[in-house]
């Protein structure tokens, strides 16, 4: 293991070496482009052996990354916003044809309005794809769970693909040390990719995506979403050899901080969860026992941990950086429901904010949180949501 200096998205493209993908086709959009581009560079320099396919759309790369992983091949691509949308029919085929494919999206508004800076919306508006969804908060957490997820995927007992996704510019752009894994290291944790069902291959050849009628529809549905649930019994063993080999974990589904005695707990998603670190300490220091939840496992939803959690704590103060429009925050709804059948429910504030790339500090973060504590001194819960700073 050799410690290395990167930005983000340079480092998920040293995970495609390290994890010996055999094909990447890609289309460049911002924030995502200097992954591909990275990658591209790596081929021509010879460090990276595999496939470099230079595609017209984001829709092409997905569906040149589908016809990889169906002959066999370890397969990868990232994306960004508008792209991201623009591979929506190929999302849904990746992951119905059961294909482990690894897609690296960098979060990114979605237009209009133009901006390029982080919003969620462009992955969640791809949680129910049936695509297993990351979100990471540091340059050393995206590398690993890179390689991570293709071991994730390619388990029998999965089988899906896995999007992880990383804050637009916040880290994408940001350079920071990380812990790279040359390949051979990374053989010992990760063997060639042998796909246990159907395969394109001219000598045998088979028949996929045909017509199904109504009578057997529904079943290739529900081994989906039994492979999806699966992916968190079989993720917690793959965090377990890796960190068995190289030392390396990153908390689980949830990754919880000061929350043993916490009555309120600030949750979130992405590089949010690492700052709120800095506002607990701080409002640890004046007395108020908070904690935070970073969620790294969206999909599936880590629903035991949440509600391990909610057990003992008064409170939730839900952070989204995107919205469910005319509903709310995406994950504050998914908390609320996981604790719906419990047979204790804390309070569950919804927040929204960050949008477009605004800055989101360690002082918003508290206020948010004094916000919940409040309502938990109260009794009263206030709104169904917050938009956090909204100008009016």
């Amino acid at each position: 293991m050799k410690t290395k200096l990167m930005s983000a998205n340079y480092a998920a493209a040293r995970a495609v070496v390290s994890a010996r993908v055999e094909v990447v086709a890609a289309y460049p959009i911002t924030p995502a482009t200097t992954v591909p581009e990275q990658v591209a560079l790596l081929n021509e320099e010879g460090i990276y052996k595999g496939e470099f396919i230079r595609v017209e759309s984001e829709h092409s790369a997905m569906f040149a990354c589908i016809g990889a992983s169906s002959t066999g091949a370890r397969a990868f691509t990232a994306t960004s916003s508008n792209g991201l949308l623009l591979m929506d029919e190929a999302l849904h085929w990746a992951a119905a044809a059961r294909l482990p494919i690894v897609l690296a999206n960098v979060n990114r508004s979605v237009s209009p309005a133009w901006n390029i800076h982080v919003t969620h919306d462009d992955s969640m508006s791809k949680r129910d794809t049936g695509w297993l969804q990351f979100y990471v908060s540091s340059v050393d957490e995206y590398y690993h769970t890179i390689i991570q997820s293709f071991k994730l995927a390619e388990d029998e007992r999965v089988l899906m693909p896995v999007m992880i996704s990383a804050d637009g510019f916040v880290l994408s752009h940001t350079v920071s040390t990380f812990d790279y894994l040359e390949p051979e290291e990374v053989d010992k944790f990760l063997p060639p990719y042998k796909p246990p069902h159907w395969v394109m291959d001219p000598a045998n050849p088979v028949s996929h995506g045909n017509i199904v009628f109504p009578e057997y529809y529904e079943e290739f549905r529900y081994q989906m979403h039994e492979a999806s649930k699966n992916a968190l019994k079989v993720y917690a063993e793959v965090e377990r050899d890796y960190k068995k080999l190289f030392g390396k974990y990153f908390g689980g589904p949830v990754v919880e901080y000061k929350t043993d005695d916490a009555e309120v707990v600030f949750t979130s998603q992405g590089t949010v969860g690492a700052e709120a670190l800095d506002a607990i300490d701080e409002l640890r220091e004046e007395g108020y026992k908070v904690g935070a939840a970073r969620i790294r496992m969206y999909r599936p939803f880590p629903v035991d941990n949440i509600r391990k959690l909610g057990s003992r704590v008064k409170a939730f103060a839900s952070f989204d950086r995107s919205a469910s429009y005319g509903y709310g925050g995406q994950v504050a709804i998914d908390i609320r429901a996981a604790l719906y059948h419990t047979p204790h429910r804390p309070m569950v504030k919804s927040y929204i904010g960050g949008l477009g790339g605004r800055d989101i500090t360690v002082t918003d973060i508290k206020e948010i949180i004094l916000d919940t504590v409040k309502a938990v001194e109260s009794g009263e819960i206030g709104p169904e949501e917050t938009w956090h700073n909204l100008m009016e």
